[in-house]
């Protein structure tokens, strides 16, 4: 076995247990990963802000297959309303099965989220 290869395998990096990801993430006795966490801050390429649809369209694309998506603002100190508009008012109309819930939001972001969720 290739050295490498064989470092992987004795030292991993994770070491939480399979059933501690499935209860974080799964549905109780469906056994489907019906939830995820999207970090915000990776959507803002070298530091730019958010404040286009586009990004917010590249920031949930394919979060629709998800229950529940944990939006974490986490390190986003404000976005701007077209954003917001984007995720809480078009996509949550379009994708009602889909639970946004966003989290670590600093007040301006909560303030543009709520003016966005109001419609």
């Amino acid at each position: 076995m290739p050295d490498k290869m064989k470092w992987i395998l004795e030292y991993p990096y994770n070491t939480r247990t399979t059933k501690e990801i499935f209860d974080k993430f799964a549905v109780p006795e469906e056994f489907t990963f019906a939830k995820t966490i999207v970090p915000v801050r990776l959507a803002q390429y070298e530091g730019e802000k958010l404040v286009f649809r586009s990004q917010a369209k590249r920031l949930i694309f394919r979060v629709d297959k998800f229950k529940t998506v944990i939006l974490d603002f986490d390190g986003v100190e404000e976005i701007e309303q077209a954003f917001s508009d984007e995720v809480f008012r078009v996509f949550q109309n379009a994708h009602k099965d889909t639970k946004l819930m966003p989290v670590n939001m600093t007040p301006a972001v909560k303030a543009i989220v709520s003016r966005a969720k109001a419609g």
